[in-house]
């Protein structure tokens, strides 16, 4: 993936694989009649994007690294706002503070224990944050139709909840050479992801898991901003 992917930028940008490994295993409940259960969750998932205007949820995001066998978690808080023009926020708090902005074609990343800036120039990849980060918030199936091939796959129960398990293949060539396919845990009650597995073609994954996902909550516009400590350096990426 890009730089800013690899830097945990991902959604992203995804989870505790270690809390969630039954849920990767566990047996997906098929239904018979399942193109037209495929029309409904669309159909659902369409309406709920309509009247998204902002989340807030708890984000475990994991990054498993196939050939060292190494899996890293960070948690902390997920804040997405206005879904067709997005401004989001992510706050880790474990296991290393980071406070991740991207508002526009900027994307900031905020380390407090160096007091520094990260600045990335996201303006070449503004498709690239639509396609990863808010991959189901928001998202109108026309928009998911275009970039993926979608299949949906089965149910499976994730911490209790049932949830339609989509897979996603890119269509763009150059999306494809990064990314091999996407897997998404759709919620039957919010009918929103709860889940995200993003596969690359090293066999290295990332898995972001959502929970205690609020919608619609007034978010002012200074949740939205970087609080730095004095002093800060800031640094252009790219």
């Amino acid at each position: 993936m890009t730089s800013v992917f690899r830097t945990r930028l991902g959604l992203g940008i995804a989870v505790a694989i270690l809390a969630t490994s039954a849920a990767f295993s566990a047996p997906l409940i098929h239904r018979h009649h399942r193109q037209t259960d495929f029309a409904e969750i669309l159909s659902r998932m369409n309406d709920a994007a309509k009247h998204l205007k902002t989340v807030t949820a708890h984000l475990d995001y994991t990054t498993v690294t196939i050939l060292v066998n190494d899996k890293s978690t960070e948690s902390g808080e997920f804040l997405l706002r206005n879904p067709k023009k997005p401004e989001i926020l992510i706050r880790f708090d474990t296991p290393d503070p980071k406070i991740i902005l991207l508002k526009g074609s900027k994307a900031e990343v905020y380390l407090p224990k160096i007091n520094r800036v990260q600045v990335y120039n996201l303006e070449r990849q503004s498709g690239l944050v639509q396609q990863f980060l808010l991959l189901g918030f928001g998202s109108e199936v026309s928009d998911l139709k275009r970039a993926y091939e979608v299949k949906f796959t089965g149910e499976e129960e994730l911490d209790g909840e049932t949830a339609a398990v989509l897979e996603l293949v890119p269509r763009d060539p150059s999306v494809a050479a990064q990314l091999t396919k996407v897997q998404v845990w759709i919620s039957e009650d919010s009918w929103l992801p709860i889940q995200q597995k993003f596969f690359e073609p090293s066999g290295d994954y990332l898995v972001a898991r959502y929970q205690d996902i609020k919608v619609n909550r007034a978010l002012p516009a200074s949740a939205f901003s970087l609080r730095t400590a004095k002093g800060v350096q800031r640094v252009k990426m790219n």
